[in-house]
């Protein structure tokens, strides 16, 4: 007989992990199973070891500019790619044995290493990577946190060749002499920057005729200039058709194009070309559990799916891609499961930010969304060369942009590109979370000097959307 829980979690990234010990709290006799490393893709090969690359790049880009803040340093700069690796790799242990650890030691929690997959509506086997039986469990409650994996595409010659995802880049220890990158969303600018500011000559490959889609033209061309301005080559409106090994220097590769486009030679081929749910050897169809043509799972404004006291949170179920957005999945089961709440993801205000330097962050809707819909907007645009702070640090790359109801005064939405952007956009995150009216932000006192400071001011530029 198949051992009994009350609940179980499978996957640990993060979504998964607090679950687990919230539902130990409530006293359910609960487990959780992991088939790889524990933190799931953002401590591993997310969010975690790209930030840590992050901070290298920009420190090498600082270096290399401290003279025009009037600092010089003697000597030629160089990037150790195996100290920069080697640090992620410190930072990555820490935070994975601290998840491990807080799991193992929680109360009223079981951990099981090994793959989960359905065998009935809540019963489920776990294997051994080679496929060996090694338990059967069975619970009343099931959490599906299985997250995504990078997406390859199907491309001639790819098994003749080295290529790399966002994951097994992170593993390279010799730098990059030529690094090509298909893609040109968030993953491929963010590699992009952090590879160019290492040394590496970096082309990106673009499938459209602009950067990231998902946005405003004039933040796509905000963020294009400034990576065009440190070296970056884009390509814009082509697709790799083929790849083959480089005919003269080992390890290398040749992408080849159709319509006559001339082949491209580099030493490492990048594909950021988007995730895909890990949801195919599941067992979902043994459980009678729904999932759509990309593998993602439906789910409802409580996190349920099709299946009764089954539940998919984070990546894998489609209602966002990003850590924050995963746990705020957590948090809303945890509440309506455990603390008689009744909270729904279909009202959170999405947003996020892409983590190029200076960073692109958003809430909200955007200027393509509002004139979409057809709705009245106010809209007001700042560039950042009027803000203090921006200038006092030599940065005074992107703009400000909000867009408010004129009827309700909700703030729609708002966008920042420029240096500290992110952590500015969530004056505008904290009053649209809050439901005040935009005036409540307008007449706010913030401290000087800072990016913050000028929210208020580019609130008072509102006018009529044309």
């Amino acid at each position: 007989m198949p051992q009994h829980f009350d609940a179980v979690v499978i996957g640990t990234g993060q979504g998964g992990a607090p679950l687990a010990v919230r539902l130990g709290k409530s006293g359910r006799k609960t487990a959780i199973i992991e088939r790889g490393a524990f933190g799931g893709t953002c401590v591993n090969v997310g969010c975690t070891p790209t930030k840590s690359y992050v901070a290298s790049a920009r420190a090498a880009h600082v270096a290399r500019h401290a003279a025009d803040l009037g600092v010089h340093i003697g000597g030629a700069l160089s990037v150790d790619l195996a100290a920069v690796k080697a640090r992620k790799d410190r930072i990555i242990g820490e935070s994975r044995d601290g998840v491990e650890k807080w799991l193992r030691s929680a109360a009223n929690v079981t951990v099981f290493q090994g793959h989960a997959r359905f065998t009935g509506a809540h019963t489920l086997s776990i294997s051994a990577p080679d496929g060996t039986v090694i338990d059967e469990i069975s619970a009343d409650e099931i959490f599906i946190n299985t997250g995504t994996r990078a997406v390859v595409p199907k491309l001639d010659g790819l098994e003749r060749i080295q290529y790399y995802t966002n994951s097994n880049l992170l593993e390279v220890t010799e730098l990059p002499s030529h690094l090509a990158i298909v893609g040109g969303s968030y993953i491929a600018l963010e590699f992009a920057q952090i590879f160019r500011r290492f040394g590496s000559q970096v082309t990106v490959l673009v499938r459209g005729d602009r950067l990231l889609a998902r946005e405003d033209a004039d933040f796509a061309e905000s963020v294009r200039k400034v990576l065009a301005r440190e070296g970056i080559e884009f390509r814009f409106n082509v697709q790799p058709s083929r790849v083959e090994p480089h005919p003269h220097r080992e390890n290398e590769v040749c992408i080849g194009f159709e319509q006559n486009i001339p082949a491209l030679e580099a030493s490492h081929l990048l594909f950021a070309t988007g995730r895909e749910p890990n949801t195919d050897d599941l067992g979902l169809a043994a459980a009678g559990i729904v999932a759509d043509h990309h593998g993602t799972i439906p789910v409802d404004g409580q996190l349920r799916t099709n299946v009764p006291g089954v539940w998919a949170i984070g990546d894998v179920n489609g209602r966002g891609a990003f850590t924050h957005t995963s746990y705020d999945d957590f948090q809303i089961v945890a509440a309506n499961l455990l603390d008689g709440g009744a909270r729904s993801v279909d009202s959170r205000i999405m947003t996020y930010a892409v983590f190029v330097d200076p960073p692109l962050a958003r809430v909200g809707l955007s200027e393509t969304d509002v004139r979409k819909s057809g709705r009245d907007a106010l809209i007001a645009t700042m560039p950042m060369t009027r803000v203090g702070r921006a200038r006092e640090r030599g940065e005074t790359d992107g703009f400000m942009k909000v867009l408010v109801d004129p009827q309700s005064k909700q703030i729609l939405g708002a966008a920042i590109h420029g240096v500290e952007g992110d952590e500015a956009l969530h004056t505008f995150i904290d009053i649209m979370t809050a439901g005040a009216p935009y005036p409540t932000l307008q007449f706010a006192m913030h401290i000087h000097p800072t990016i913050s400071e000028l929210v208020p001011t580019l609130l008072d530029g509102l006018k009529p959307m044309k």
